[in-house]
């Protein structure tokens, strides 16, 4: 059984990509060629109350689809997309912003996550994140992208600091 004991005055910032962590990584395709996703409401709650906590948040990812931007958006977060690389943008981010990498939280599912998720001090991912990415991460959630990660990130952090 996996332990989660980060606690908040470990985390300046905590990142997450977007397909695979807010969403369940599908997306539904109409005929005019627009696109949609799921999205899990108890993670836009989540957003809120560890916003609440004062811990910075920004989505990180590679999709150029403007639905990251408007998930993004509706829940308050900082948004970086179209990204070549994860990483470069981070390290520009945590510079800019005086974030220590080592106390940022990745939370990531895929290979295009390995290289940032190598970079930070606290890399995690839901639990049908891709074999590579769970071998590098610090903890593995029970939820899989899409069904409330972000939810159970803000549980485990309560649970940690006695709440």
């Amino acid at each position: 059984m996996q332990t989660f004991n980060i606690k908040l005055k470990q985390i300046d910032l905590i990142a997450m990509d977007f397909d695979g962590v807010l969403t369940d990584n599908k997306v539904l395709t109409f005929q005019d060629g627009s696109e949609a996703v799921y999205a899990n409401r108890s993670d836009g709650l989540a957003v809120s109350k560890l916003k609440e906590m004062n811990i910075p948040m920004v989505v990180i990812s590679t999709e150029k689809n403007k639905v990251v931007a408007s998930r993004s958006a509706k829940l308050n977060l900082e948004c970086i997309q179209g990204v070549d690389n994860k990483k470069k943008s981070l390290t520009a981010y945590c510079k800019k912003n005086k974030f220590d990498p080592d106390k940022v939280l990745f939370i990531g599912n895929d290979i295009n996550d390995r290289e940032v998720m190598e970079f930070v001090g606290y890399p995690l991912c839901p639990s049908d994140a891709h074999r590579s990415i769970k071998n590098i991460s610090k903890y593995i959630f029970d939820k899989k992208g899409g069904e409330g990660v972000v939810r159970e990130l803000l549980d485990l952090i309560k649970k940690t600091e006695g709440e």
